[in-house]
């Protein structure tokens, strides 16, 4: 939830019932629907997060942006309400179920939709619009739910009230694309092993322990932008390490640390070895053709 989905985190901890939409046809009734979601509401929370942002109340244990899963940390949190897992359920097709997540990402009473299971162990290819990267979502759960931008990390619940999974789709400068289906949820099964994992501290080629390293540009493949390989700048966030190192719109990144990029996915990975407060030296070309490298010290960003 909230504009990042690679962060998304559950919705807000609220004493009403959530906003329930119109169900899917053959999916949970709207009465189960309001049920779930009046059982399930006092376990949900909701985190807003700021780039950089000092004195933060949830950190960020690690993540695995391959499986879409973060773990974060919160600070002085203690008596808080947990929702069931069924972690040892078999989703079938047909199974009704219940969506619940911050539709629009617009914050307040989180909402809930009904639907059923349409299929298991989907694939789906998500693109961040911001980075240009592009990861494909495996094993996931396909419901015809109607999961919006901004439900991701919400929760997908049988009609009585345990997670079978956790939503993932659209949000904010996200897209996903799969033939099919309305919405996709990661399995609770993968999701908690996955958390095990972060939280015993094992990172991996994919798990990726501590804060997200930040360059701050918005890129593009260059295929589509310049005649450079490598990922093509958009945009550069004011007062960001790449400001200060002087990239601007148009240029193209070529290499970080002494590794080759070929593309702004490439470009993702490869931060995802570093973390904040880590120099590195990037090396790009100006729409010159000019080359240009600088060492820059990496801040804090969202896992996007």
């Amino acid at each position: 939830m909230g504009p990042v989905r690679r962060l998304a985190a559950v919705p807000a901890v609220l004493p009403v019932s959530a906003a329930v939409t119109a169900t899917a046809a053959g999916g949970a009734t709207a009465a189960q629907v309001a049920a779930v979601a009046a059982k399930v509401d006092p376990a949900l929370v909701d985190i807003t997060t700021v780039l950089g942002a000092q004195n933060a109340e949830a950190a960020v244990v690690g993540y695995d942006r391959g499986a879409d899963i973060a773990v974060l940390k919160l600070s002085g949190a203690t008596g808080l309400a947990t929702a069931t897992l069924a972690t040892g359920t078999t989703v079938k097709t047909g199974d009704p179920v219940v969506a619940i997540g911050n539709a629009g990402g617009t914050g307040g009473t989180p909402s809930a939709v009904g639907g059923a299971v349409t299929g298991a162990g989907r694939s789906i290819t998500a693109s961040d619009e911001s980075s240009g990267s592009a990861e494909q979502l495996t094993g996931l759960i396909e419901v015809n739910a109607d999961i919006e931008a901004g439900d991701s990390g919400g929760p997908l619940l049988t009609t009585s009230g345990q997670v079978i999974g956790v939503d993932t789709a659209a949000s904010a400068g996200f897209q996903y694309q799969a033939s099919g289906g309305d919405g996709y949820a990661i399995p609770i099964a993968t999701a908690t092993t996955l958390a095990d994992r972060i939280r015993a501290g094992r990172s991996s080629s994919t798990v990726h322990l501590g804060a997200t390293a930040y360059l701050g540009i918005e890129t593009t493949d260059s295929s589509r932008y310049a005649a450079t390989t490598g990922p093509a700048v958009l945009g550069v966030v004011s007062g960001s390490p790449a400001a200060s190192a002087g990239l601007a719109r148009g240029d193209v990144i070529t290499s970080v640390a002494g590794s080759t990029v070929g593309s702004a996915t490439a470009l993702t990975g490869l931060l995802d070895r570093y973390h904040p407060g880590d120099k590195v030296k990037v090396t790009w070309a100006d729409v010159a053709g000019q080359a240009h490298t600088a060492t820059v010290t990496l801040a804090t960003g969202p896992v996007g």
